[in-house]
């Protein structure tokens, strides 16, 4: 045995050692014998940590003694029950001599921390198990251990032993919280036992030691206290450091036990003054610990509401924390600019403190909404924390000021519900209170002027953001709804003041300047009551939407949010030489574009900073970028105001921003593609884009004068279209990645061009002036021979299927000849990870093209079912196979769907795809009865029902299909005429009709999952289309054939059949589903 112990120490230190990493695996299947051997591994570990040198020193390592704790703790936490007589007596001797020889005469394991933790949590899992039969005396124990009789201080204060005490300390809070903590039980697994054998221990203690333990506490903090203050005084000579930790962990104690031991223990004559003395003394962690024992002690149940006002009243605490504030105040301003963290801390408790008492203030108030009296005094007590609460607001620290947002938003709360229920005005103290905290939210809204937020760090910058976005926002509309016009007219002061004085030349800093345009971005936000669109910002008569680009507007006067905004472009701050100030003046701009449609002479200052070295020529990247979008964002918002010289204008004021850069990201593992990272996160290039669309914005304003028109548009696409040639030119391999780059670069640049015009209309309305198609058609054909060269790269054909699908809804059916092509080159090299875009492609052609895509489409069913299902049949290996397996199979199943939707449901039955067909309608019908997968269900059967709805109808005489009044449509095909295909109503009746029963009388269908609920949805309106296409035959089917092969009773039958023929759509669908749920339901599924 003494050699498998010492082969145990060996393969602990081996575990440890860092140099020996080649044998850890041996050592810890070694040691794992000695953990799971819990019946006597134990033994070993209480050795491990106990043995001592003939010297009297520990034997072993601390890294080997703590492992031996861990043997003890594997023992005792799985312990509910007592423990066998033999095993209580042996640990309980052991641990006692150990604390007598380690607490009382050696040193506490000074140098060992993590051991006197992990020894506090072993003796309290021992304690937990052997207090309620065997260890009863355990605390008395420990307190003959605290003073030894033999004690020579020469203090007035009792000197207790400090070892003994922080150890007593530790083990009251580690049972604390095992006990009545409720954060630390909901984070481990539940267990009953545990549950029942904790709660037996805690009421225990309350009624065999709790005023022993508050007594001991109390006292040694007491006398700890005193001895601090005598030290400090210099009447005696003792270790401070140490005196003032034992005070510390002795409030922490009080504060761990306060929530669940009687009140009449905690709250004495005594036990207050001692507290709100430590709240005041000189050692911050004292400070700090005695906040947290209050904030406990405030916030502890109490059956009895009046108790708790009673508690509130004795602790006087609100005045005590106006005191606290008043003076910790001043000693902040006292501090100037030198910050003091740790003082910094304690008003941050104090102010938690107080929003403690505050929230159990308004919750006393909202659960005696029936007793007059409670409330009344409720209230009055919270009135007396508002003054401190809105100092604590004021605190120019984010964290302090942000622990009292929760009694905040209550108290907002509160008077909202009062406001509603009442018409009266509020008190004028009431008032007093909401227009400071306004005063003062508005102010916390200004960044911090030593901080540029250009430079600040990302977490910084945003954390302010996410504040003043958030949580200031939250209660600036909450004292909005309160005071509506309070608001409003504080912040349009604020505003205007701001920007008159520096109209006026009245020096101001830049965050008062980044403010007041800030209120002017949000005003919009607190302005419930304004207006929509122009009546926003001006009043004026409603006006016809044909008739408001000839409308003066300048004749109507502004409304307030319109003065505003007129007041800030005209007083000059977006050139104010901050770049705070000069983005949020942008951001606010392009926000209200409206604004500049009543104001139209706004319009031209404006553009011309933005594409001024304040806007798109900025120095600062970031700034220039997000400039990018703002520019595009205003002019595509105003573009009906903005005149084609105005357009051409700008145009050249930003053409020499279109050169394309390529920025390489630096990979952080060799495992990564450049080329997909290079795209995933190309810098600037993505805002570039919006230029890009910008300048075919603004070349579609000459639409006008063709040629003209033509012009511009070659002006910027044949340097692009060079710089493509160039680029492909220079490719001599993969790893060309920056040519390739520019390549792709350059084809989302022309796509960008493409969408900056306007759509193609369908139909075309008379006297149609088309774009320059010509210049579009020679951008497509070089994308499609660019493709050609390089399809072997994702990102090529990714930067493909964008620029053409901008450039057909820009160009329509002119460019379609370059579609057989583009389809080839696509699918010539594919990843399945590309197959939904690829397919949502195709559904934009469909969709823009209609007849015209018959061919295309009629070329790739075939080979591309072939392609869909060699991928759903591959084996799924992971997460991303999973997630690309099922939104290839949607994808299918919608593309399907918008063939049939297109008119070009001929595609199915032609020469070149009938003999795919059969496997098609076989895929669609499984998917339909796979109940895994109902999102896709639903798609199978809204297919279903559009085959039935095109090639189920019987023709009339004149060649119309029957009932071609209903809802459904029945001319599907790409040249206008009706489909049909002979016998497929044989294929409904013997296929679709059995399905569409199957599937809601299968037992794993749960009529009660709102996805399931719409596949019923589904198979109602396909089985109400099977009556439009075949008429009396179907239900006719159902009586005659199908309801008696399932067995289904003759009335029954009838019932169905004639509720499908003389319902409408709507009706027969609730019919179903009741139908469907008391079917289930009689059968107990």
């Amino acid at each position: 045995m003494e050699q498998q112990f010492d082969q145990l120490v060996q393969a602990i230190n081996i575990a440890s050692d860092a140099r020996q990493a080649n044998l850890h695996q041996d050592a810890l299947r070694f040691i794992s014998t000695f953990e799971n051997d819990h019946a006597n591994g134990w033994r070993a570990g209480l050795t491990l940590f106990t043995m001592m040198n003939s010297n009297g020193t520990r034997k072993y390592s601390p890294q080997v003694r703590f492992f031996g704790l861990r043997l003890l703790e594997s023992f005792l936490e799985a312990k509910y029950e007592p423990l066998d007589n033999d095993t209580f007596q042996f640990l309980k001797a052991e641990l006692l001599d150990y604390i007598r020889s380690e607490y009382l005469v050696g040193n506490a394991e000074a140098n060992t921390t993590f051991l006197r933790n992990k020894l506090s949590h072993i003796l309290t899992l021992f304690f937990l198990c052997t207090y309620l039969d065997q260890w009863p005396t355990f605390f008395s124990d420990l307190f003959d251990l605290i003073r030894p009789q033999n004690s020579q201080s020469t203090s007035a204060a009792p000197d207790y032993n400090p070892h003994v005490s922080l150890l007593f300390f530790h083990l009251v809070i580690e049972i604390s919280g095992e006990v009545a903590d409720q954060m630390l039980k909901s984070a481990r697994s539940f267990s009953a036992v545990r549950h029942a054998r904790d709660t037996k221990v805690r009421d225990a203690v309350r009624a065999r030691d709790a005023p022993g333990i508050n007594e001991a506490v109390l006292t040694i903090v007491a006398s700890g206290a005193e001895r601090m203050a005598q030290v400090r005084k210099g009447e005696i000579t003792a270790p401070i450091n140490q005196i003032t930790e034992v005070v510390d962990w002795g409030i922490r104690t009080f504060g761990s036990y306060v929530g669940w031991v009687d009140i009449n223990l905690t709250v004495t004559p005594t036990t207050i003054p001692l507290l709100f003395s430590l709240l005041s003394d000189p050692s911050l962690p004292i400070r700090l610990a005695t906040c947290g024992a209050l904030l406990r002690m405030v916030s502890k149940g109490l059956k009895e509401p009046t108790d708790k006002l009673q508690l509130y009243k004795v602790l006087s605490l609100g005045q005590v924390l106006a005191a606290l504030e008043e003076r910790t105040r001043q000693e902040q301003q006292q501090r100037g600019e030198d910050t003091d963290e740790g003082e910094e801390s304690y008003r941050e408790a104090l102010a938690r403190l107080l929003n403690g008492l505050g929230l159990e203030l308004a919750k006393l108030m909202e659960e005696a909404a029936d007793n007059e009296d409670i409330r009344n005094e409720a209230t009055r007590q919270l009135d007396e924390l508002r003054p401190t609460t809105l100092h604590f607001l004021a605190d120019p620290f984010d964290d302090t000021c942000s622990t009292i947002f929760p009694l905040l938003s209550t108290v907002l709360t509160t008077l909202k519900k009062a406001k509603r229920s009442s018409q009266e005005n509020l008190p004028e103290q009431t008032r007093s209170f909401l227009s400071s905290a306004l005063t003062t939210i508005l102010q916390k809204m200004k960044w911090d002027e030593d901080q540029d937020p250009e430079d600040m760090d990302d977490d910084d910058k945003h954390a302010f953001e996410s504040f003043r976005k958030g949580d200031l926002r939250v209660h600036l509309d909450s004292i909005s709804v309160i005071e509506t016009d309070m608001v409003l007219q504080t912040v349009e002061n604020l505003i205007m003041t701001t920007f008159n004085s520096y109209q006026s030349g009245s020096p101001l800093k830049w965050n008062e300047i980044e403010l007041a345009v800030y209120l002017v971005y949000i005003f919009g936000d607190i302005n419930k009551t304004g207006g929509k669109g122009r009546a926003a910002f001006c009043h004026a008569p409603p006006v016809a939407k044909e008739a408001r680009k000839k409308t003066d507007y300048s004749e109507y006067p502004l409304t307030t949010h319109g003065n505003l905004l007129f007041s800030m472009v005209g007083c000059g701050v977006g050139s104010y030489p901050h770049v705070a100030v000069t983005m949020q003046f942008f951001e606010t701009c392009a926000r209200y574009g409206d604004f500049f449609k009543v104001r139209k002479e706004c319009i031209i200052p404006l553009l011309q900073a933005m594409v001024g070295p304040r806007g798109v020529h900025h120095p600062e990247t970031t700034a220039r970028s997000r400039v990018y979008y703002l520019f595009y964002k205003f002019l595509k918002e105003d573009r009906n105001e903005i005149s084609p010289e105005l357009g051409l204008s700008l145009l050249e004021e930003f053409r020499d921003t279109l050169a394309i850069q390529v920025d390489l990201p630096e990979l952080e593992s060799p495992e990564q593609d450049m080329l997909s990272e290079a795209v995933a996160n190309s810098g600037i290039f993505d805002s570039q884009l919006y230029l890009f669309e910008t300048a075919g914005m603004l070349i579609s304003l000459s639409f006008k004068k063709p040629e003209e028109c033509e012009s511009l548009l070659q002006g910027i696409v044949q340097p692009l279209l060079q710089e493509l040639s160039t680029s492909l030119q220079r490719i001599s391999s993969p790893q060309d990645v920056v040519h390739i780059l520019k390549v792709h670069h350059t084809i989302m640049a022309l796509g960008s061009v493409a969408k900056g015009f306007p759509e193609f209309p369908s139909p075309l309305p008379p006297d149609y002036i088309s774009p320059p198609i010509a210049v579009f058609r020679e951008m497509t054909q070089a994308i499609v021979v660019s493709l050609e060269a390089m399809n072997v790269f994702k990102v090529v054909r990714e930067a493909t299927r964008f620029a053409i699908g901008r450039i057909v809804a820009t160009a329509g059916s002119h460019v379609i000849d370059f579609i057989p092509a583009l389809m080839a080159n696509l699918l010539a090299h594919f990843e399945p990870s590309e197959l939904v875009e690829f397919l949502t492609f195709i559904g934009l052609f469909m969709h823009r093209l209609s007849k015209e895509i018959f061919d295309v489409v009629n070329q790739l069913i075939s080979p591309l079912h072939v392609r869909i299902m060699e991928l759903l049949a591959a084996p799924v290996t992971g997460t991303d196979d999973k997630i690309t397996h099922s939104e290839t199979k949607k994808s299918y199943l919608a593309f399907l769907n918008n063939v049939m939707a297109n008119t070009l449901s001929g595609v199915f039955i032609s020469e070149v795809n009938k003999a795919q067909l059969e496997a098609i309608l076989g895929f669609i019908l499984r998917i339909a009865e796979d109940l895994s997968d109902p999102a896709s269900q639903r798609l199978a059967f809204a297919f279903l029902t559009k085959c039935i709805d095109v090639w189920a109808r019987e023709p009339k005489s004149d060649g119309q299909p029957a009932n071609a009044n209903t809802p459904a449509s029945a001319s599907m095909n790409g040249d206008g005429e009706v489909p049909r295909l002979p016998g497929f109503q044989h294929f409904i009746y013997e296929q679709i009709v059995p399905v569409a029963f199957r599937v809601p009388a299968s037992p794993n269908f749960n009529i009660k999952d709102g996805q399931m609920l719409v596949v019923l949805t589904e198979i109602s309106t396909m089985l109400k289309t099977i009556f439009w296409a075949r008429d009396r035959e179907f239900p006719n089917f159902l009586v005659s054939a199908f309801f008696p092969s399932m067995g289904w009773p003759s009335d029954t039958a009838t019932d169905f059949a004639s509720k499908v023929a003389e319902m409408d759509q709507k009706v027969f669908r609730k019919y179903f589903t009741d139908f469907v749920r008391a079917s289930k339901q009689s059968a107990g599924t």
